[in-house]
């Protein structure tokens, strides 16, 4: 039966430990936009060599599961003289994959640029560099930012994941606490709660910004 005072009882820690899931998420998050950017510049790469090595690198990522990579990232890379923290380790681990799926929202948006922009800039003798950060980029990203916002919240709802690799999430923290009271509904029903309470605003708000920007 569900205990009322025992689930007021356990609700600050585990609200506590919703900032180490809530820091892991943006970490992850960044590290994603950046890896997957440069992803994709390499996957456009004029040079053979680069742009299927990415491309190679990107299909793995892909098709293998982000509990194994997270794994290997944790128990694997301290043989190779690598030792990260479990936060640490968690924020490469979720970077690393979810920066697949963003080179792909990139690589979108970067496509929907019209040809004639890219003659602007030749035009204007602009250097590669110039003609991405000048004038690719700034029209590519913006119409792609609800997509991302999603890939923002899944990597959210998967940070339960970093549990596996010892980090004291709230899921974890739900699971001590179970483990040690024999009483897991109220904890588990509490951080299933927290993550709808952050999940499903943040998904009106993105499709807002969808409907926005598409006016626009």
């Amino acid at each position: 039966m569900w205990d009322w005072s025992f689930a007021l009882e356990i609700l600050p820690e585990i609200v506590s430990a919703l900032k180490i899931t809530i820091s892991a998420t943006f970490a992850g998050f960044a590290v994603a936009l950046v890896l997957g950017l440069i992803l994709t510049l390499l996957r456009r790469s004029d040079k053979v060599i680069i742009s299927k090595a990415a491309q190679g690198f990107i299909e793995f990522i892909r098709n293998t599961p982000i509990l194994v990579q997270l794994y290997f990232i944790f128990y694997v890379f301290p043989e190779f003289g690598l030792s990260l923290s479990p936060f640490a380790a968690g924020v490469v681990g979720l970077g690393l994959h979810y920066s697949t799926y963003l080179s792909e929202v990139y690589r979108s948006g970067i496509d929907a640029v019209p040809q004639g922009q890219w003659e602007v800039g030749t035009a204007l003798n602009f250097s590669k560099t110039q003609i991405w950060t000048k004038i690719i980029i700034p029209q590519a990203v913006p119409p792609v930012v609800p997509v991302l916002g999603n890939y923002l919240l899944t990597m959210f709802k998967e940070t339960p994941l970093l549990s596996a690799i010892t980090l004291v999430e709230i899921l974890q923290t739900a699971k001590i606490i179970g483990s040690r009271s024999f009483r897991y509904l109220e904890a588990f029903s509490i951080v299933g709660l927290l993550f709808l309470l952050l999940s499903y605003p943040s998904s009106l708000l993105i499709q807002r910004l969808d409907k926005k920007l598409n006016r626009r």
